[in-house]
């Protein structure tokens, strides 16, 4: 008998961006143990936001979303995914 389980992650946590240094898009995937707020911010060198990803209630599971990053000038960002307590950063290369 063959049967069919939904694996579920068991911490929160935010894969490297693929592909990355990247032009135009790059793939953020992130997993949620459980239902939770997730915030997936974008920032500039200087710490200002350049835009809000994700900023919604989401089911427990493997996500991902894509950025688009062609209105956008050559650079280094820095991506964060917040849940609660759970911060993770991570560095973004856009080359044009």
């Amino acid at each position: 008998n063959l049967s069919e389980a939904a694996v579920s992650p068991r911490l929160f946590s935010l894969d490297r961006a693929y592909p990355n240094p990247f032009n135009p898009e790059t793939t953020l995937q992130f997993s949620l143990p459980m239902q939770a707020v997730v915030s997936l911010v974008v920032y500039n060198l200087q710490g200002s936001e350049v835009i809000s990803l994700v900023n919604q209630n989401m089911k427990p599971g493997y996500h991902s979303v894509v950025w688009n990053a062609n209105n956008y000038s050559s650079g280094v960002y820095f991506l964060t995914m917040q849940v609660g307590d759970f911060l993770e950063t991570q560095k973004l290369m856009l080359i044009k």
